[in-house]
């Protein structure tokens, strides 16, 4: 048992070095032969899976964490700032979540995977391959999380379970995946939904789980930048239209989608994004007065 594990930590350890070591724009093929000559496919699903996940995701998420310490106002959506204690309770309970939730997850789903077809075997698909899938991945993931977000929010789950994520009412990006174990399980479905039922190749299910995670980063930044992708792309959400849901907090905070604005619109839950937005214009009022207004007419309802 002892060889085992120590065999199965070396072959981790080989992974994580050759990321740091080979990782690089040029020579792709040949990346991807030294990645299936030294590791078997399980170890790429579910090891190399973790690393990358990790890598990318406190990579992405630390620089907003550094910028509310250093006290980087400039773009910030709230004024607010979370205390130390805060940000290190978050970080403390990602590692717990990322190691005895996400890693055991991406182990014990690689049968699945492999059952629908998913392969790390080279040559690597086309780019257009690879385009229509992601494009289809953010389709099917932005309307599954929809309803499963919005599932949350109905009373008794979100006082058990969603309101674990939303402790943290100003966000930064490592609150993106600071929430409840069930509730990891039950959105998790909505981003890996897409590559069960397609069978993707490993290195398109990497990109995508990539892209997914520099997009849920983004949107819980607390930082609205000209540059941000929802000044670019008119139904990309963003950091601004994520933060309104964590501002308001309740059952009726509305924005639910995780990546576009349009099931929202289609179905009405964004309703108090947009008033804010039209109570805004044209005056020189805080968006944070007028959301505690909101707010109060929230509680309002829900004590009438």
């Amino acid at each position: 048992m002892g060889i085992y594990v120590d065999v199965k930590f070396v072959s981790v350890c080989k992974f994580f070095t050759w990321i740091l070591l080979r990782l690089k724009l040029t020579n792709k093929s040949g990346d991807s032969q030294y990645l299936t000559d030294n590791f078997t496919e399980f170890q790429l699903a579910s090891f190399g899976s973790f690393i990358i996940h990790e890598g990318v995701f406190f990579l992405s998420g630390l620089p907003y964490l550094f910028m509310e310490m250093w006290g980087m106002k400039k773009y910030k959506i709230q004024s607010k700032m979370n205390a130390p204690e805060a940000q290190t309770k978050c970080i403390v309970r990602l590692l717990v979540y990322h190691t005895c939730v996400n890693l055991p997850l991406m182990v014990l789903s690689y049968p699945v995977f492999t059952w629908m077809g998913m392969s790390c075997k080279l040559p690597l698909p086309s780019w257009k391959v690879v385009a229509f899938q992601i494009a289809s991945f953010l389709i099917l993931e932005d309307f599954i999380f929809y309803w499963g977000h919005r599932i949350l929010h109905t009373k008794w789950l979100y006082k058990h379970i969603h309101s674990v994520h939303h402790e943290y009412a100003t966000p930064f990006g490592l609150t993106s995946e600071y929430a409840h174990p069930a509730e990891i399980l039950f959105l998790g479905f909505a981003t890996f939904f897409g590559p069960i039922i397609t069978g993707p190749h490993l290195f398109t299910t990497w990109l995508w789980m990539i892209i997914r995670v520099l997009e849920t980063v983004e949107a819980h930044c607390g930082y609205d930048f000209p540059w941000s992708l929802s000044k670019i792309f008119p139904l990309y959400g963003g950091a601004d239209f994520h933060d309104y849901h964590h501002r308001l907090l309740y059952t009726k905070s509305g924005n639910y989608a995780s990546t576009f604005t349009y099931m929202d619109w289609i179905f009405g839950t964004d309703k108090g994004y947009r008033k804010l937005k039209s109570l805004k214009q044209g005056t020189e009022v805080s968006e944070e007065f007028l959301v505690r207004n909101m707010l109060d007419e929230t509680q309002e309802d829900k004590t009438s």
